[in-house]
Order: structure tokens, then C-alpha cells, then sequence
């Protein structure tokens, strides 16, 4: 009798991944979206799609629904992705017996999600990241003072409400138009690197590094993997003082020095994931360290349809016109599989309403689509 895994998310392609992996693994695939039409929903490998309230629209509600989903189909495997990881992982303790949950412990999951505490695990471990505050402090007006600055919510993702300050910027104007808490940064000068890594009891099963090779906004919709050793190295250190076991990415920037600096931590996938070996990733879960994680062959991947997009507005502003077109014409579609290729060929339906979302509200496609799901400021209330 087959086991069965429930994805709680299923609108983004990290999510068709895992959906893959897991049909190739002989798993039954179940999917908890809260919109009613989803990218993996269209694959085959998906044996059953459910709606499920955003947590936007209440914590307890949310959770609720999970948890008769979980009951109803006798789920073996409870499997938070994105964003709603912050959320799922609260279901920790009121699982049925047969049910096992693939997420950190929450205290340490939203310590590694917070832009304030992320920065003292790691300085704690000897680990390089730039100077960070809380906003209304007296060491966040030093350093706004002497630097040129970022302030980002202590929860962010996606970009969300982060905005670029030079040095001398006062911050009192900033901090009142602010509607949760905030911490400033430096602003490290270099090249900018993300990563996707999965962890078990402190030991780096796989680690991703990539750079955007073309953005909308500050999300990479098309992307390149690379190898610097500064990174993994900096990766491997913070899992192993950590103890970590799960999803964990981080955002890097390398200066003219070489030297790695993360500037936060993302304690779920990230886009890395696609250059990862789509069969992999299932037995990664659930035999950690028992077979090696392959990477794929390409090294420069994209998502089509936002990728084009960018192709498009290039043409009107801006000098990458070219090079966007190269990266088009190259790059290999994360979502593309000929012997499964609804997902792929029926995107622009299943992702209508987060594309009119983004018009309606003039954003860019990667922050109304994580919007309902986002882990916000004072949720944690909620939770208790």
C-alpha cells in the first residue's frame, strides 16, 4: 500500500518538484492550495488537489483545514514549502500518530526567519553578516549615520516593503510610514548569490548557489548556478553550529574582498531546488545522507513566462534587451517535462489570478504570490 505525502502548497514550481519526486517514489500526491487553480494541480503526478483557506484569512482556520485533510486521507507525510511553512509548522503536536511533519521546531524556524534574530545566530557562530537593528534603536540610527542602509520588515520575503537609504538618512520619516517592525542594514556593495540547501542533524546533504540572471524586481525569474567556495563553506558552518535538519536558504552578497556575507536566511525552498535532480529530492527526505543528491546537467534555468515577460518590457527600457533574449533562448524551463506537460503548456490559466493580482495591484508577480500566505508580525498571538 502506497504512502501518502500532502504538499501544502502548490501554486509555485518548487512545489511541481517535489510532486514529481514523490510520484516517482511510488507516493499517493496530495495538494493544499488556497487557490482553486495551481500550476502543480495540472500534473499528472498529482493525485488529488484540495482548496484550503488562506492563512491570511486566519491562522486557526487555516491550520483546521489541514488537519481534517489529514485525517480524512490518512496523510503520512505533511510537506511545507514555501511561506506557509512559518504557518504548517505550527501543527506540530496535533498531528495523528501515522503523520510525521517535515519542518524545523517553530521557535527555531522564525528565529531563522527574523531579520532581527537571524543576524545574532550567526555572529554568534562566528559567521560574517552586515551590521542589523531593530529600526527604533539607537544602533540602527548609528547605523543609517554612517552607511548607506536597507530597511526590510523583521518578516519579509519576496521584497516586500524593502527599501534602499543613503548614509545621513534620517530615519524618523522612514520608521512612521512603517506599519510592522523593521531593522536596518548595511548595505553590503558586491554580487549578489542566493542558495537552497537541505540539512540533516547539522551535516549539508546538498547545497545550491545561483545568481539571478534575470529579475523581476528583486526575485530572480531566470537563474545560473555557480560555485563559490566563500558560500559553502559559510553554508555548511551555520548547519553544522545549528544543528539544522530541513529546508534552508540564505541570501548572500560576496564584496570586492571575496568575502560572503548573508544578509538573511530563508528557512524554505527557494528556486535553487530546480537544479537539483528532480528524482532526488523525494529519497532526500526520506532517507537523508543514504544516496548521494545529484545536480542537474544545466547550469542556467528559467520560469518561461515571467522570463519572457521581462524579454518583452526590455525591448521599451533598459539596455539588457539582448541578454535577457540570450537567457530566453537558452535557459532550460524549470517546469518543462515532456512525459508531464499540462503544468507547463496550461500556466497562463492556472496562474491567472496571481497575474491579475500583480496588474491590479502593481506588484510584481513574486510578492502577490506569497502574499496570503506570509508569515506577519503578531501572528504568533494568534497561534498561542
Amino acid at each position: 500500500m502506497s504512502q501518502t505525502v500532502l504538499i501544502t502548497i502548490g501554486r509555485l514550481p518548487k512545489a511541481l518538484d517535489f510532486a514529481r519526486s514523490f510520484k516517482a517514489a511510488g507516493w499517493r500526491v496530495l495538494v493544499a492550495e488556497p487557490f482553486k487553480s495551481h500550476l502543480t494541480g495540472a500534473s499528472k503526478c498529482v493525485d488529488r488537489s484540495f482548496q484550503v483557506p488562506p492563512p491570511s484569512k486566519g491562522k486557526e482556520a487555516y491550520l483546521a483545514a489541514l488537519l481534517r485533510l489529514i485525517e480524512d486521507e490518512a496523510v503520512d507525510l505533511v510537506l511545507p514549502l514555501s511561506e506557509e511553512t512559518m504557518h504548517v509548522a505550527h501543527l506540530a503536536g496535533r498531528l495523528p500518530a501515522r503523520a510525521r511533519l517535515y519542518a524545523p521546531p517553530v521557535d527555531d524556524l522564525l528565529a531563522l526567519h527574523d531579520k532581527a534574530r537571524f543576524p545574532t545566530l550567526a555572529q554568534a557562530h562566528g559567521l560574517t553578516v552586515p551590521e542589523t537593528a531593530l529600526i527604533e534603536t539607537p544602533q540602527a540610527q548609528a547605523i543609517a549615520s554612517r552607511h548607506d542602509f536597507v530597511v526590510k520588515p523583521i518578516f519579509s520575503c519576496s521584497g516586500r516593503a524593502v527599501s534602499l537609504h543613503p548614509a545621513g538618512t534620517s530615519l524618523i520619516g522612514i520608521a512612521a510610514t512603517l506599519t510592522e517592525p523593521a531593522v536596518v542594514q548595511v548595505q553590503v556593495k558586491g554580487k549578489q548569490y542566493s542558495t537552497f540547501a537541505i540539512a540533516h542533524a547539522g551535516k549539508l546533504l546538498v547545497n545550491v548557489i545561483y545568481q539571478g540572471a534575470v529579475m523581476t524586481g528583486s526575485v530572480a525569474v531566470a537563474f545560473e548556478r555557480v560555485e563559490l567556495p566563500a558560500i559553502q563553506d559559510w553554508v555548511e558552518a551555520f548547519v553544522r553550529h545549528e544543528n539544522h535538519s530541513g529546508f534552508i536558504s540564505f541570501d548572500f552578497f560576496v564584496d570586492e574582498a571575496g568575502k560572503a556575507w548573508a544578509i538573511e536566511c530563508n528557512p524554505r525552498v527557494t528556486s535553487g531546488v530546480h537544479f537539483i535532480e528532480t528524482e532526488d529530492l523525494a529519497p532526500a527526505i526520506l532517507t537523508p545522507g543514504v544516496t548521494p543528491i545529484r545536480f542537474k546537467q544545466t547550469k542556467l534555468m528559467q520560469q518561461f513566462y515571467p522570463t519572457l515577460t521581462e524579454v518583452q518590457a526590455a525591448m521599451f527600457r533598459g539596455p539588457h534587451y539582448w541578454e535577457r533574449l540570450k537567457v530566453l533562448r537558452t535557459a532550460k524551463d524549470v517546469t518543462w517535462d515532456a512525459r508531464d506537460p499540462m503544468p507547463f503548456i496550461t500556466m497562463p490559466i492556472t496562474a491567472f489570478s496571481i497575474i491579475a493580482m500583480s496588474i491590479r495591484q502593481q506588484q510584481t508577480f513574486g510578492q502577490v504570490s506569497t502574499q496570503d500566505i506570509s508569515w506577519f508580525e503578531g501572528e504568533r498571538l494568534e497561534a498561542a
